[in-house]
């Protein structure tokens, strides 16, 4: 098999599996007083005091989740309706992940004005046009660090610059998929979200940076977990091992992981191009982890199943709206024809990939295309 859909998910380290496994027999309720559950929430605050060291945040300032999308819905709800004395006024993009757009049309159910700024074809937002957006009445800003469609890269310190001015203006960044890949002014951030299962953690382990200071509601109600902000009883095996997670991935990015990945996305996409009607539609100055392209010859589906058929896995958009029909949604608004939207695929990529298995799906690739009749 071939794995090229790590931008949906990633392979669980193997020390994130060993940890985990020996944490499953460990059944104590984190809340609970006995000596059980006080040794559970004990590892717990240990992980949640490591994160914070390895990430130059307070320990309170880290808010355990499920989810990244928990995580935005968490931030963009909470904060918006916990400030909003101050003005309902708030900003985003066109082009966020579902999680986040879903919670702006919560936003706007519940009385808000959102103003959602479009990406160009570089698939960022423009800087002037969050500048000229911004009003007094505006309470929050919440844009994706690196496009899950496109790898498009937000500038995060230019945006905080902007949103600086404004000192009753709030910034959250989704940085789900730049998180342990490239850097993040965290610090300066007022709130962050990442997911373990895109840096080789478990599935339902995520979290929340929050400032001190921010003030915020929960949407998860009914305990005294998390400071308050996230009632139920806390899943302490996978949150344990959340500091591991973080800590190899950490390492893997200081070895070199960017340059790895880098010579493997290079490699496909010159080989794409080289194939008549074959197309690299990602911006040039994009992550090199996620590489979406597009053949004249074939849609999306066709070319995923044939792929797929010969054990190769690859997506054609976010897999939280993988089910939903019509081309690329994320292609279109940046400008790219209806054809590229229904035609592109999306490879992802992780440190576990080699170029032996990119040069194998290019010889995979083309001979899918001249099965479909295309002479190369």
């Amino acid at each position: 098999m071939i794995y090229f859909d790590n931008a949906a998910t990633t392979s669980v380290h193997p020390e994130v599996v060993s940890a985990y496994t020996r944490l499953l027999t460990e059944y104590g309720n984190p809340d609970s007083l006995h000596t059980i559950g006080r040794e559970a929430k004990k590892k717990l605050e240990q992980s949640r005091t490591r994160i914070a060291k390895m990430l130059g945040v307070r320990p309170d300032e880290i808010i355990f989740t499920s989810c990244a999308s928990e995580s935005n819905t968490q931030a963009i709800l909470g904060c918006a309706i916990a400030n909003q004395s101050r003005g309902k006024h708030v900003i985003t993009s066109n082009a966020e992940h579902s999680s986040s757009e879903h919670a702006f049309d919560e936003l706007e159910r519940l009385g808000f004005e959102v103003t959602r700024l479009p990406i160009g074809r570089d698939g960022k937002i423009s800087l002037e046009d969050l500048r000229a957006s911004i009003r007094k009445d505006t309470i929050l800003v919440s844009l994706i660090h690196v496009s899950n469609e496109m790898g498009a890269v937000n500038d995060l310190n230019e945006i905080l610059r902007i949103v600086s001015e404004h000192p009753t203006c709030l910034f959250h960044a989704d940085c789900t998929q730049s998180f342990a890949k490239i850097d993040i002014p965290v610090q300066k951030l007022d709130l962050m979200t990442m997911s373990a299962h895109k840096i080789h953690g478990l599935k339902g382990s995520a979290m929340l940076i929050k400032k001190s200071s921010v003030r915020t509601q929960p949407i998860i109600f009914g305990g005294q977990q998390e400071n308050g902000l996230r009632g139920g009883t806390e899943n302490a095996p996978v949150h344990t091992v959340l500091a591991k997670t973080i800590r190899l991935a950490m390492e893997e990015k200081d070895q070199g992981l960017d340059k790895k990945v880098r010579t493997i996305r290079n490699y496909i996409a010159g080989e794409v191009e080289k194939i008549p009607g074959g197309k690299v539609l990602n911006p040039k100055d994009s992550v090199p982890y996620i590489l979406n392209i597009s053949f004249d010859s074939m849609t999306s589906e066709v070319l995923m199943n044939a792929l797929d058929s010969r054990g190769v896995c690859v997506s054609a958009k976010s897999t939280c709206s993988s089910q939903e029909s019509g081309g690329n949604p994320i292609l279109k608004k940046m400008g790219c024809s209806d054809q590229d939207a229904t035609h592109a695929i999306r490879l992802s990529f992780s440190g576990n990939n080699t170029m032996e298995e990119a040069k194998q799906f290019i010889l995979i690739l083309k001979e899918i295309i001249q099965n479909y009749g295309l002479q190369l």
